[in-house]
């Protein structure tokens, strides 16, 4: 009888109230789901004594209360549980990410996740990030399953959400009050610590993306470029050739042929290539970079528009040339859409392509016959093609370099850079930079056999740059404010041949004197139209790194 007592006892438990569950899972998401924040904040000068101890008190009282504010708006009786499980689940891919590659969450990073396909998601899983969901986010939900919360009546539970709210926002009015003067101080000299904020972080991030079709009119493209025309050709000139190398991640200072200590370029430096070694970055990703690269507008503009418009490869088409996009990678960001494509994630080819992933060599496979087939009276004027690369996209840079092309080791095998040293990951992503220095010299091969019909050209040039452990960052993303030059700086590579400098009128001599030229991706746009010939009121010759380079007719 006692024992049945005992037992009818406990399952009539009231259980815990939901405002000390919430209040309590606040705790857990502000210290364990904060790790890479309060890392940051332990290695800064400002935060050290008393004074600096206060600091981390009052900040982590700040988000703690912020998050217990949020939770307040969530906290009913069916909501609450699987609510805090979204919190305890993002903080924790969130800490994994934040601590193991040095990222911070913002915009950026949310369209990157948004836009990447199941290969890049599958290079960034490994056993570590497993364990990190595990423990911060699987094991906090099943202990959180396993409590029982007190049902409370409609009336009590507004009452205490209200509360709730007034007390938390009285907690941060009072921190912030209380250590102001270092808060303010160490939000301006460090501005990457507001986006290590987890979960807030994501979130914050999540709604400035579910924002942006209300900032900018997405569903309408603007023209640009309709009036486009090629300069009308000598009657002895031969069609334009012009084929851009889209790159992907590479590091403009790890090329040998921009100064390197290592020979990652042995056979472009046996070329006649011009490298531009002063270039800056539009963004420090795929997502951000590629559409403002192919934008008419620059970086400033392009960011605060309030229209998308066509790209320059509509400006090339409209001018009337034959143009070919060639990914292989994760697709053009909507810049080719309205041209011809050919996409290698289909292609079987027993030496280029495994496990659903081809070598960069493939978009050179079959190019002849890809360009046949593009309109004859299109090729009649010129062709441009653009090859999307793989290069060294990470964290898996292993996977993007055939066998023969690992001269540097030992390398880094495993997409958890983390567990390598730093000379296994600089020697994994310097062997990638070694097969793009391939690639471009096959190219130019194929560029050199076309002589005989037509004048060819060619401009690399990358996306971004990527952080190979320096100050404990890895891979690329951070704000462009706060991200280290060694992700914005890329290389600019031009080869031309004698039949285009020829008929171009370009001087390679003067070409070369801008070498150290302080350039962006701004110049691009302008520059391959005027690379083309191509005159439009949307060229602008102050852009257009050859505009006085040309020889005076």
């Amino acid at each position: 009888m006692n024992l049945k007592r005992s037992n009818s006892s406990a399952s009539q438990h009231p259980g815990w109230h939901p405002t000390w569950v919430a209040l309590l899972s606040s705790l857990w998401l502000t210290s364990a789901g904060n790790i890479a924040l309060w890392s940051q904040i332990h290695q800064l000068p400002e935060v050290t004594g008393l004074r600096g101890f206060a600091f981390a008190i009052g900040f982590g009282a700040i988000i703690t209360a912020a998050i217990s504010a949020i939770l307040s708006f969530l906290n009913w009786r069916w909501l609450l549980k699987p609510a805090l499980a979204v919190f305890f689940l993002s903080a924790a891919s969130g800490a994994y990410f934040m601590m193991s590659y040095g990222i911070v969450i913002d915009s950026t990073m949310i369209t990157n996740v948004v836009q990447t396909d199941t290969k890049e998601a599958l290079d960034l899983m490994n056993w570590r990030m497993l364990i990190s969901l595990a423990l911060l986010g699987i094991l906090p939900c099943w202990v959180l399953w396993k409590i029982p919360v007190k049902p409370l009546r409609l009336g009590q539970q507004i009452v205490g959400n209200i509360l709730t709210l007034a007390i938390s926002l009285m907690v941060i009015v009072g921190a912030l009050l209380a250590i102001f003067q270092d808060f303010s101080s160490i939000m301006r000299n460090h501005t990457q610590l507001r986006y290590l904020i987890n979960p807030l972080n994501s979130y914050y991030a999540i709604g400035m993306v579910a924002a942006k079709p209300f900032q900018r009119d997405q569903k309408t493209l603007l023209p640009l470029g309709r009036d486009a025309q090629m300069t009308p050709p000598n009657s002895k000139d031969k069609p334009t050739l012009l084929l851009l190398v889209l790159g992907e991640t590479a590091r403009m200072g790890n090329f040998g042929i921009n100064g390197y200590d290592r020979p990652t370029t042995p056979e472009l430096s046996k070329e006649n290539v011009i490298s531009l070694k002063g270039v800056m970055s539009c963004g420090t990703s795929t997502a951000t970079s590629v559409p403002c690269i192919f934008s008419h507008m620059g970086k400033e503009d392009y960011e605060s528009r309030q229209n998308n418009y066509e790209s320059l490869i509509d400006v090339l088409h409209h001018a009337g040339l034959a143009v070919l996009w060639i990914d292989n990678q994760s697709g053009c960001k909507g810049v080719c859409e309205r041209v011809p494509q050919a996409l290698t994630k289909s292609l079987k080819h027993p030496a280029l392509c495994k496990n659903g992933e081809c070598f960069d060599e493939i978009m050179l496979h079959e190019i002849d016959q890809r360009i046949q087939a593009l309109p004859a009276e299109r090729r009649a004027k010129g062709v441009v093609v653009v090859m999307h690369q793989m290069g060294s996209h990470g964290p898996a840079y292993y996977k993007r370099v055939p066998d023969q092309f690992r001269k540097f080791l030992p390398e880094c095998t495993s997409n958890a850079l983390q567990e390598c040293s730093r000379e296994q990951v600089v020697n994994s992503f310097d062997n990638t930079i070694l097969y793009t220095d391939h690639f471009l010299a096959q190219a130019i091969q194929w560029l050199k056999k076309s002589e005989a019909t037509s004048a060819p050209a060619m401009l690399y040039v990358s996306d971004h740059g990527e952080s190979l452990g320096e100050n404990n960052l890895y891979l690329h993303g951070l704000p462009y404010r706060v991200a280290p030059d060694v992700q914005k700086r890329v290389p600019w590579i031009t080869w031309l041949s004698p039949s285009f400098e020829k008929q171009s009128g370009l001087l390679p001599t003067c070409l070369k004197n801008k070498t150290q030229a302080p350039l962006t991706h701004d110049n691009y746009f302008h520059s391959v139209l005027g690379l083309m010939n191509i005159s439009t009121q949307a060229y602008q010759a102050k852009l257009d790194v050859h505009a006085d380079c040309r020889r005076a007719s």
